[in-house]
């Protein structure tokens, strides 16, 4: 199940959050607290990540820069009401921030961003697991070919295969080369 984790301060904020996002199959978890919210980073493992940018404690873009460390996939957005241009670059730059949801906001504006962001999540999960699995095969395929390789050096031409047009397996005589009939034939 897709979980998310909101920060914000403010308890009305995060209240109106979660009325947002009641409708969806997702997890939410809403912290107004800092610490706890660090706590749970530790515990579960979120597909998105909302943090208030203004908070009495600790800024949200310091916040995401913790929660990019500890769970580096997870979607990072911030939430602000004050936008300006080096808050923006800094929270781009340093917290690699997805995308910004301003305070007011329109519902669909919260659920289409954070859509867009468990799909993205989604995406690089599957790519991962992809990429995961090619480097296993890859390994296996890399074991067998030294297997060949050793087998053919005790064994010079036991990995060579003489195939005619059709692609159907020639078997040899040991005098020479045959014409693809068994001995006494």
């Amino acid at each position: 199940m897709i979980k998310i984790q909101l920060l914000d301060d403010e308890p009305q904020i995060l209240k109106a959050l979660q009325r947002v996002l009641r409708p969806h199959d997702w997890e939410v978890h809403a912290f107004s607290d800092v610490q706890e919210a660090l706590s749970a980073l530790t515990m579960h493992e979120y597909a998105v990540i909302v943090s208030d940018y203004k908070m009495p404690h600790l800024d949200g873009v310091t916040y995401l820069q913790f929660a990019k460390q500890r769970q580096p996939h997870a979607m990072r957005l911030l939430l602000t009401g004050h936008g300006d241009r080096q808050t923006m670059m800094q929270a781009i730059n340093q917290a690699e921030i997805y995308r910004f949801i301003s305070k007011p906001w329109e519902d669909y504006e919260v659920e289409a961003a954070l859509r867009a962001a468990i799909d993205l999540y989604m995406l690089r999960v599957e790519n991962q697991r992809l990429i995961d699995q090619v480097r296993k095969q890859q390994s296996t395929l890399d074991r067998q070919q030294q297997e060949l390789l050793r087998l053919e050096q005790e064994n010079p031409g036991l990995t060579r295969v003489i195939r005619d047009a059709d692609g159907a397996v020639l078997i040899d005589d040991l005098d020479g080369p045959g014409d693809g009939r068994l001995p006494g034939e």
